[in-house]
């Protein structure tokens, strides 16, 4: 049986690789930090190789840089140790929900889940510390050793743990913010889809920086627009300007696989529920739509809704658009219109007419023909005027064009405080939380209503708000995936004094009153759950010391090396990354022969991790012809067990493949 690596990949050297199959000329080899021959690349060779003139030294190029950008991207590539642990007693709906709450640095969350979420992602939404010279940003120093690390009170000290003061006296104010966003994002557009968007928001003071960051990431091709967000609410401390505005970064995995963004047309849904009251009430049609029109004109509505200011005998709004040809420079097709009464030809535009006759008749036999209460006609999707001498026009309904492009500027009050102060009684517990209509409106901006929408700044969990309300209007099947480092609450804060340690129990909370909502009002079913797990240290001791530093009289104590207190479900949330398994997968726990048995995704994985698994239990397993099957190396009772355990599966389940932790 082939051993488990409990540790992320080595993204070096799976590069090195790469890099090696196209140019196996530049592969060599160095001394690591231990003195080991490895592979390594030589860059001078490379550059060579990569250039179409003599490369003789440096040259001055265009470039973006800092102090401390190498190490920065060695730290994306470094590989993590840790793992996620699943925390029920926080969690609803455990067992069937594919949401996911995660506790813990989000630089961490990234690496582990690389290796099972890779090119899954729909959408990643971020709000990272805006670098104001108030707020923290993360000290990514992961030099402490295990025992430095488990030293600390649990996971994060009472600043937050690696969150630090980033004050602008600091003479690396911008560098240590790029160095600390830069392997996020890198890390994060390999979770992308190659049809998936990242939207970053961010202040003036690191636009700049947030923007050649991401170019260099994503490629600068792949940067489809910079949206500026209008709040609305003066900012009046910005130096003499009531600054209103803040931006939204939006970049593609791949530009050219993805499809228009779109939005709602801002007040459409207004303008819905007063046609909805207008039908309630029952008011004539003629009534009805000077009422409308009335609307629209206090309302300020642009033509993109007050063209449609027609109602049917439904209330259903609709337009009249215009059927000439619509390009200048060339010419549509002539044919005769027939007037549905005056039996004559109408005029035909001077450039022609912008469908050509098929496409017209269709139109005009798609629907019922009636003369309106004003003299007109609609015959179909075709309206006529009283006579032939006005030219007929196609008839769009509102809610067929509901939606448009979405736009590089929104203008949306930053009401995201109040809306959480309504959640939680009054209490301000966050400061400029986003408001969960802006979240909304970039969720619902690309194509698709199912996927994963991750956001790993999560901050008061407005985008698993956002998602829920998402789902509960069209039915979509979203999914979240949220991050967040548990920052703890001031000691005099509103949050502690209500009971809240930390940022995360927050979050959740906001969560679990938001679905109740939700779900009491949803006329569709939806997922309104999510699993908590917390980023934590390996259930494993480390056992790659130094010969010396074991003694004869605790050698055994390396037996086993499970870390006291972890559980088997501990242990089965650690290997599902190494078969790509998500962490919302459904199982279900079994008894074979009084042993915990783990059956994943109905057979992909049969784990057991017990002790004194006897050949009886192997065999079940085997049976059960599992795609894979991971056991603990401490888990067989005996020898004998040990020495059968591949020939029952030789036997029983040949291609069943077998690791042990």
């Amino acid at each position: 049986m082939e051993k488990i690596e409990l540790s992320t990949p080595d993204i070096t050297q799976e590069n090195i690789e790469r890099i090696a199959a196209l140019f196996p000329d530049v592969v060599t080899e160095s001394l690591d930090d231990d003195g080991n021959v490895v592979r390594a690349i030589d860059f001078d060779a490379l550059r060579q190789d990569l250039s179409g003139d003599i490369v003789d030294g440096p040259r001055e190029r265009y470039q973006f840089t800092w102090p401390g950008k190498q190490a920065a991207k060695l730290e994306a590539r470094k590989p993590c140790d840790k793992t996620m642990r699943p925390v029920r007693e926080e969690s609803v709906n455990w067992d069937e929900t594919e949401n996911l709450y995660i506790e813990g640095d989000n630089l961490e969350a990234l690496k582990i889940m690389r290796e099972t979420y890779a090119g899954k992602v729909k959408l990643i939404y971020i709000d990272p510390p805006y670098n104001t010279g108030n707020d923290f940003i993360y000290d990514d120093d992961f030099a402490q050793t295990r025992a430095e690390y488990e030293a600390e009170s649990g996971e994060f000290d009472e600043e937050g743990g690696r969150l630090v003061a980033n004050p602008e006296s600091n003479g690396r104010f911008h560098s240590d913010w790029c160095s600390s966003l830069y392997p996020r994002i890198l890390l994060a557009r390999d979770l992308l889809d190659s049809d998936g968007i990242l939207y970053a928001s961010i202040d003036n003071g690191e636009l700049v920086n947030l923007t050649k960051i991401c170019d260099e990431i994503f490629g600068a091709e792949n940067h489809i627009d910079t949206i500026v967000w209008n709040k609305r609410v003066p900012k009046n401390d910005n130096k003499g300007i009531g600054n209103i505005h803040e931006y939204i970064l939006v970049y593609a995995k791949q530009a050219a696989n993805i499809e228009q963004l779109t939005m709602k047309k801002f007040g459409i849904d207004d303008v819905f529920q007063f046609i909805d009251e207008l039908k309630r009430k029952a008011i004539p049609i003629p009534q009805a739509e000077l009422e409308l029109k009335k609307f629209y004109k206090e309302r300020g509505f642009d033509r993109g809704i007050t063209l449609y200011n027609q109602l049917d005998d439904n209330y259903q709004p609709w337009g009249k658009i215009n059927m000439s040809w619509p390009n200048a420079n060339t010419f549509g097709p002539r044919y005769e219109v027939i007037h549905p009464n005056t039996a004559l030809p109408v005029k035909i535009p001077d450039r022609g007419w912008r469908w050509n006759k098929e496409t017209f008749e269709r139109a005009l036999s798609s629907g019922a023909s009636y003369q309106r209460y004003d003299g007109s006609y609609v015959c179909g999707r075709i309206w006529f005027a009283k006579d032939e001498n006005t030219q007929p026009s196609s008839i769009t309904y509102l809610r067929d064009v509901s939606r448009m492009l979405l736009r590089s500027i929104i203008s949306l009050k930053s009401d995201g405080g109040i809306e959480v102060e309504k959640i939680f009684e009054g209490k301000s517990f966050f400061s400029y939380p986003k408001p969960v209509t802006l979240m909304k409106m970039l969720i619902e901006s690309v194509p698709s209503n199912e996927g994963i929408f991750m956001d790993f700044f999560s901050g008061s969990g407005t985008t698993a708000d956002a998602v829920l309300r998402a789902n509960a209007e069209d039915g979509g099947n979203r999914r979240f995936v949220l991050v967040q480092l548990p920052e703890e609450s001031p000691i005099d804060s509103e949050a502690a004094k209500a009971g809240y340690r930390n940022i995360c129990e927050l979050g959740q909370e906001r969560i679990r009153r938001i679905a109740k909502e939700i779900e009491e009002d949803a006329t569709v079913d939806i997922d309104c759950g999510f699993r908590v797990l917390r980023i934590s240290a390996s259930n494993f001791r480390e056992t790659r010391y130094e010969p010396g530093a074991i003694s004869q009289s605790t050698i055994f104590d390396y037996v086993d090396n499970l870390i006291e207190g972890r559980s088997v479900e501990d242990l089965l949330f650690q290997v599902m990354p190494k078969f790509r398994i998500p962490y919302s997968a459904k199982y279900a726990i079994v008894d074979i022969n009084g042993k915990t048995i783990f059956n994943v995704n109905n057979g992909q994985l049969i784990a057991c991790f017990d002790e004194d698994v006897d050949e009886t239990v192997i065999e079940e397993i085997a049976k059960m012809r599992p795609l894979y099957a991971v056991f603990r190396d401490a888990s067989m009772a005996d020898d004998a067990t040990a020495a059968n355990f591949e020939e029952l599966f030789k036997t029983y389940s040949p291609d069943t493949i077998r690791r042990v932790i």
